[in-house]
């Protein structure tokens, strides 16, 4: 009996540390699930359970006892800590000065879950882009989307403010955010084991009917299509997001480059813009960004000579964008992700391939970067040449990302040349009319 009691006291001693340590950190993009409704179950039950501990009589067991009531106080005062540091830090960004909100707002796609919360940040100019997926249409329907949409878009016209970029994930297959209320479509690589002629009609077709249902809608991007190569190896166990052994179209570059560009095409054709993903390649890389860090380790001219003939063919022969990965390009810049590499983005696409499109990095909410110094990559990022930085799982990041460019150019560490040439870029890829 005794023992039994010694192992529920230390399972209430860990508990309770469990529940500080998820109050601390409740903005946290990982613990997403507990905001809200999770927030108040959280601090409603440490506030019982501290009470229970009283009534119980631990105050009166000496020092011990009272540490463990005095724990179980600890998540709700650390919760309340944790969101006063968030609206410090947001009410900091909504303040922004004219100035920085022209330089550096231009440059952030950011995915929401208030409209209220977008609708300000559009407003203001403090975003380029909004990123809707399935949270977004869940409960709801295409009719109300297109709704929201058209209204963000009224705000920007009636602040002065160019038309703001509306992104979505409909690649087909696993990946199609949007599916319901739109058309579920099969992968891309369904196609790939078709005639020439007819995967490229199929996949304009795929193009078209993707590209006509977002501009029904407003979106005006899709990131889409995977132009990485399917992998060899089965599935790492611990890859839970990226799957991209069942998102890739082909093991064959030629094949994935034929169907993309005809995919693009339709997509183009409907009004809709596409970002080609993921450079500098997933199929080589076991790890997933999500959640973990990953490097390329193969050597540049096997790059060149396979996983990277999509993304050239694809990129001279439409004016898709790029959307480029969290995968450290060992060979090239083995201390940082592509995603913020100088070499990468200045050195590789735009001398070597003098690609002048727009580039955009993956989300910046994953694993790879924001579990380790998202700062250092925000301010790399746009001195590097990338144009967007995507802020799409946990738009609520977007206020501690955005506080990273602030500081930055505060302190005079941003690229004014390079921020100036990307300002042209993206007024060439989206007009103001």
């Amino acid at each position: 009996m005794q023992s039994l009691k010694r192992i529920g006291l230390t399972l209430v001693w860990l508990a309770g540390i469990a529940f500080v340590f998820a109050a601390a950190n409740k903005n946290d993009p990982y613990l997403i699930s507990l905001r809200g409704t999770g927030n108040i179950a959280l601090a409603i039950a440490s506030v019982v359970v501290a009470v229970l501990l009283i009534r119980r009589g631990y105050w009166r067991r000496g020092i011990a006892g009272r540490a463990l009531i005095l724990l179980w106080c600890l998540p709700l005062l650390s919760m309340l800590g944790a969101h006063a540091a968030f609206e410090w830090r947001k009410q900091r960004v909504l303040r922004t000065d004219a100035a920085q909100v022209r330089s550096l707002g231009k440059h952030f796609i950011v995915g929401y879950s208030s409209f209220p919360e977008v609708s300000v940040l559009a407003e203001k100019g403090l975003i380029s882009g909004a990123y809707i997926t399935k949270h977004n249409v869940a409960g709801s329907s295409a009719t109300r989307l297109k709704e929201e949409i058209s209204a963000l878009q009224a705000k920007r016209r009636a602040a002065g403010l160019p038309p703001l970029i509306v992104a979505a994930d409909q690649e087909g297959g696993i990946v199609s955010h949007l599916a319901p209320p739109l058309t579920k479509l099969p992968a891309l690589s369904t196609l790939a084991s078709l005639a020439p002629d007819v995967r490229a009609e199929k996949a304009e077709a795929f193009g078209r009917t993707h590209g006509q249902e977002l501009a029904a809608l407003g979106v005006t991007l899709n990131l889409a299509p995977v132009l990485d190569l399917r992998p060899e190896v089965k599935r790492n166990r611990f890859d839970f997001n990226t799957l991209i052994g069942r998102r890739a179209i082909s093991d064959d570059p030629v094949v994935v480059a034929e169907i993309a560009r005809a995919y693009v095409s339709g997509l183009e054709a409907s009004g809709v813009g596409a970002a080609a993903k993921h450079f500098p390649g997933l199929g080589r890389v076991r790890a997933d960004t999500h959640h973990f860090s990953a490097d390329l380790d193969a050597p540049l001219d096997e790059l060149e000579a396979s996983d990277w003939i999509p993304f050239r063919k694809v990129l001279t022969g439409t004016k898709a964008q790029l959307m480029i990965g969290h995968v450290t390009l060992t060979s090239v810049d083995p201390d940082r992700a592509a995603s913020h590499s100088k070499r990468v983005v200045d050195g590789i696409i735009r001398k070597k391939w003098n690609y002048r499109g727009v580039i955009m990095t993956d989300d910046l909410v994953m694993g790879a970067i924001y579990q380790r110094n998202v700062c250092t990559a925000v301010v790399e990022a746009l001195n590097a040449g990338v144009d967007l930085l995507l802020v799409a799982f946990d738009g609520a990041q977007f206020y501690r990302i955005f506080t990273c460019a602030m500081a930055a150019s505060a302190e005079d560490r941003l690229d004014a040349a390079m921020l100036g040439e990307s300002e042209t870029r993206l007024k060439g890829a989206f007009p103001v009319d």
